[in-house]
């Protein structure tokens, strides 16, 4: 049902949908479906999903009448009202990752956190799939929404100013990946080789909303090989 959407103009080519005020997976979904159905109508509008809104920005004339946000108002309510949510749950993205160690200075507090030991704790979070719910914070960050509960942690109390790009982290209730090197507070447990931003890219970011990502534990050799051979 799509009555408890809530529509607000952002700004005379914008309009914001809101699905809810909470962070959870089913709430998430909603956004992305309704994303994937909005950009298959209308391949000219910009959809921008957050964890439980959705920004649509368009070009108020190609929407006729004296309120072109009330034309797409509508237009997008009726879509939405008739198209069932579709079954798409985007790609599957694996991401190789070295766990611990001077990559994961964070991991033994992860563990003794959630009072398991380390190898527990790298199988806990390998074992997830996980999606991404929106990009932020820097270009090509993903937020990652399906942690397990076990292993959430609160951000550090003493932010690093440097983080450097691939660090796989978890902060809260989430698991993010920083792109490049930035500062940030998140708990570091490990990096992934993979080159997460490239802006000379015809697609910039590897991740994008909607996507499922897994994560594999490498060991120091592979890491090693993927870093040299660039890999996206």
């Amino acid at each position: 049902m799509n009555s408890d959407i809530t529509w607000e103009a952002l700004a005379e080519d914008a309009l914001l949908l809101r699905f809810g005020e909470t962070i959870d997976p089913a709430t998430n979904a909603r956004v992305h479906a309704a994303r994937r159905q909005v950009q298959a109508r209308w391949p000219d509008i910009e959809c921008v999903p957050a964890y439980a809104s959705l920004l649509l920005r368009f070009d108020p004339a190609q929407w006729s009448g004296s309120s072109p946000h009330r034309q797409l108002h509508d237009a997008v309510r009726t879509l939405l009202d008739d198209t069932s949510e579709s079954n798409d749950i985007g790609r599957e993205v694996i991401v190789p990752v070295l766990y611990g160690g001077e990559f994961g200075p964070d991991l033994a507090d992860v563990a003794r956190h959630a009072g398991m030991s380390e190898h527990e704790a790298i199988a806990r979070h390998g074992a997830g799939t996980y999606r991404v719910a929106m990009l932020g914070f820097a270009p090509g960050f993903p937020y990652l929404l399906g942690l397990d509960p076990m292993l959430a942690m609160p951000r550090r109390a003493d932010p690093r100013l440097s983080v450097a790009a691939g660090s796989v982290a978890i902060g809260g209730l989430q698991t993010g990946i920083y792109p490049q090197t930035l500062p940030g507070g998140w708990q570091l447990i490990g990096r992934t080789p993979l080159s997460l931003f490239a802006l000379r890219d015809a697609s910039p970011s590897l991740l994008q909303p909607g996507d499922r990502v897994r994560f594999r534990a490498i060991e120091q050799r592979e890491y090693e090989q993927l870093a040299i051979t660039g890999q996206r």
